[in-house]
């Protein structure tokens, strides 16, 4: 029988209610002819409420015993969507991550999937089970202890079931109805798209659309697996919601697919530091080890000497992170000085600042993406304070009380309210 794997989101299975909802369309594509893996997230709220439990227990826990708590969400879903799948006449099976076995790093709270053996849930499946109901988010390491994925880990398991079982198509069911070409909340012009590439979403997801995981996306560009996103409190068939797939199943796309937006950036400026070889390394490094996600990096190329306190030529490095984690940042550089390792005069810290991107793979083959961007923005006296870009997006820091007009003007000046 050809496998299809769907994945329902917290607030897919909220409640008993819905998950008969969830229950049902799982029926449907048994009836299609599909052997299914269902892979469900904890219900909405469940985790937050498990990981505030561990935090007022244990403030600095053990890290090992954090993931068998928050884990234990999803396992009581699928008990009950297996549960409630055989009172509706389906032969289904729950699977707990060292049941299958979904064998992982033991990085725990952050692991990586290394394999997903098929022989146990196969099995099932030829003794004539229909229903394979897989907790998400988890998983077991080499030393048989229960890993967890990190948040929104349920997506990343469903891309690598339908790899290791190469499954015809992941469906991943959520409370929006697709994908769309930017925050419908931000503007009622937002489309939402029949396709878009890998690498468009891969893009999106990076740079703040919240609908997909990003590990999720690069898991399936890189085994090819074709997604679906689509609500799970509508009514579905073969053609709903928006697919992620290969760029040669585009036939032909618009310049500029869609905008995406991050509200919570913040910039962050080291001055007069030594222009030499190397100095991105000591800066850069001591962040990374530091675990600060650092995004848009400009330096200023200076051919100014250092005055009589300095010995050579200086430049200015800035770069952007997450707000949350700026006191990471200045914590890394500062010690990073009082070592040695970096000089420089001062740090600026700008924490009122977001991120607004286009993006689309018609961006190769188009000149003047950039100079319609710049020039939509200057229309609205919008300064730009960082810019940073690659094939298929350009990305712009700016003040964060211009971020919904930002996304707005840049959705009408790429008309994507038009699928033409």
């Amino acid at each position: 029988m050809p496998i299809l794997v769907m994945k329902f989101g917290g607030t897919s299975v909220a409640d008993l209610g819905r998950i008969a909802n969830a229950a049902e369309k799982v029926k449907r594509e048994v009836e299609r002819g599909y052997d299914v893996i269902v892979i469900v997230s904890a219900m909405s709220g469940k985790t937050n409420e498990l990981v505030k439990w561990v935090n007022e227990t244990s403030p600095f826990y053990d890290a090992r015993e954090y993931d068998a708590v928050v884990s234990s969400g999803e396992n009581v879903t699928a008990g009950l969507m297996a549960m409630r799948l055989q009172e509706m006449g389906i032969s289904a099976r729950s699977w707990q991550g060292w049941q299958v076995p979904i064998n992982t790093t033991s990085a725990h709270g952050a692991a990586r999937f290394e394999s997903i053996p098929r022989d146990n849930i196969d099995a099932k499946f030829a003794e004539g089970f229909k229903v394979a109901v897989v907790a998400g988010f988890q998983g077991v390491s080499h030393e048989g202890r229960i890993t967890t994925l990190g948040r929104g880990g349920s997506d990343t398991t469903a891309v690598a079931f339908a790899a290791a079982f190469d499954a015809e198509r992941c469906d991943i069911y959520t409370d929006v109805d697709g994908i769309y070409t930017t925050d419908p909340r931000i503007t009622s012009k937002a489309r939402k798209l029949d396709k878009i590439s890998f690498e468009e979403m891969l893009e999106l997801a990076s740079l703040g659309a919240k609908v997909l995981q990003t590990r999720s996306v690069e898991l399936a560009m890189r085994y090819k697996v074709r997604l679906r996103v689509l609500s799970s409190f509508d009514e579905t068939d073969e053609t709903s919601g928006t697919l992620v797939c290969d760029e040669e199943e585009i036939m032909e796309s618009k310049v500029v697919s869609g905008v995406a937006h991050s509200r919570d950036e913040a910039k962050i400026t080291l001055f007069t530091i030594e222009d030499r070889p190397g100095i991105a390394a000591a800066i850069f490094g001591p962040l990374a080890d530091a675990g600060v996600n650092v995004d848009m990096i400009v330096q200023n190329i200076s051919e100014k000497d250092y005055d009589a306190a300095h010995a050579g030529a200086v430049t200015d490095m800035t770069f952007s992170c997450p707000v949350d984690q700026v006191a990471r940042a200045k914590k890394a550089m500062e010690e990073a000085r009082a070592e040695g390792k970096i000089k420089y005069d001062e740090l600026i810290i700008d924490t009122d600042v977001s991120k607004v991107s286009v993006v689309g793979i018609g961006m190769r083959s188009h000149a003047g993406v950039a100079a319609r961007m710049f020039k939509a923005l200057s229309a609205e006296n919008i300064n730009i304070k960082v810019i940073a870009t690659s094939e298929i997006k350009i990305s712009v820091l700016i003040d964060r009380r211009y971020m919904e007009l930002a996304v707005q003007i840049l959705h009408d000046a790429f008309a994507l309210d038009s699928a033409a």
